[in-house]
């Protein structure tokens, strides 16, 4: 018997670490609910996990949207029955100061990268009630520990994953769902590739700096989505039963120095 054979999971974010994780979670026996603004990458991942034949829905959401994300739970419930996994890695990952941030990026920020989170729980926390509980995994950032200069919206954003994941973690605890965060350093995901290719999208070495911010990282190198996928789908499962209302870093050693050489 595979991990997930039965279970009913939600993965917001069809690109990077939402794509690796419901690759993930598909493999361990779970059907997929999939949730994404990039069309072409729903479609990609539709056809990927039809022909591994798992159980899929993928949708075009906006996951800042209450009556979209309302809708996509009630689909998802009605095609398989359930919930019993959610994972929120939808994010947008803006840059810029406190005075060259206007506020409608700041409110975007907020409501994907955070709002999201919230609606996911509103929606689909009473489902999960309905089945005896579940896990829920959000994906933060180091930026929420210690963050760059010049990403105040996204830092903040981070940040404050890890106070609702711990608030959502106590509120539920009794229900039976866990709820726990992920931290990653630097990821292949296409934030970190824009983050590559610099603010003017111009930079064609990508992989030159990849092996420039793997540096950064103590252990050398940057990270992979199925590695953070590992550790999600580690955190959903029934072996991470006494874990919750915590974060746990996936950063190659990042925030563990004080940076100075």
């Amino acid at each position: 018997m595979k991990d997930f054979d039965g279970k009913i999971a939600l993965v917001t974010g069809t690109t990077g670490i939402g794509l690796a994780t419901a690759r993930r979670l598909a493999a361990g026996g779970a059907a997929i609910i999939a949730c994404g603004i990039d069309r072409a990458a729903n479609a990609a991942m539709t056809a990927e996990l039809d022909s591994s034949g798992a159980g899929a829905l993928v949708m075009a959401v906006d996951v800042s949207v209450p009556d979209q994300v309302r809708d996509a739970v009630a689909a998802g419930v009605e095609r398989f029955g359930g919930l019993d996994i959610i994972v929120n890695s939808a994010a947008v990952h803006p840059y810029g100061t406190a005075v060259s941030t206007d506020f409608d990026t700041w409110n975007q920020a907020m409501s994907v990268n955070v709002g999201s989170i919230y609606l996911t729980a509103h929606f689909g926390i009473p489902e999960m009630m309905k089945r005896g509980g579940g896990a829920v995994v959000n994906v933060a950032s180091v930026q929420g520990f210690a963050c760059q200069q010049n990403v105040v919206a996204y830092a903040t954003t981070k940040g404050a994953i890890h106070t609702l994941t711990r608030s959502l973690a106590l509120d539920y605890a009794r229900s039976g769902i866990r709820v726990n965060s992920v931290s990653p350093g630097s990821i292949r995901t296409p934030i970190l590739e824009k983050a590559a290719r610099g603010e003017n999208g111009t930079d064609a070495d990508v992989e030159a700096a990849y092996r420039r911010f793997g540096e950064a990282h103590p252990i050398g190198r940057i990270g992979e989505p199925e590695e953070v996928a590992e550790l999600i789908a580690f955190l959903c499962s029934s072996k991470a039963g006494f874990c919750t209302g915590a974060d746990y870093r996936i950063d190659g050693g990042l925030t563990a120095g004080i940076g100075v050489k």
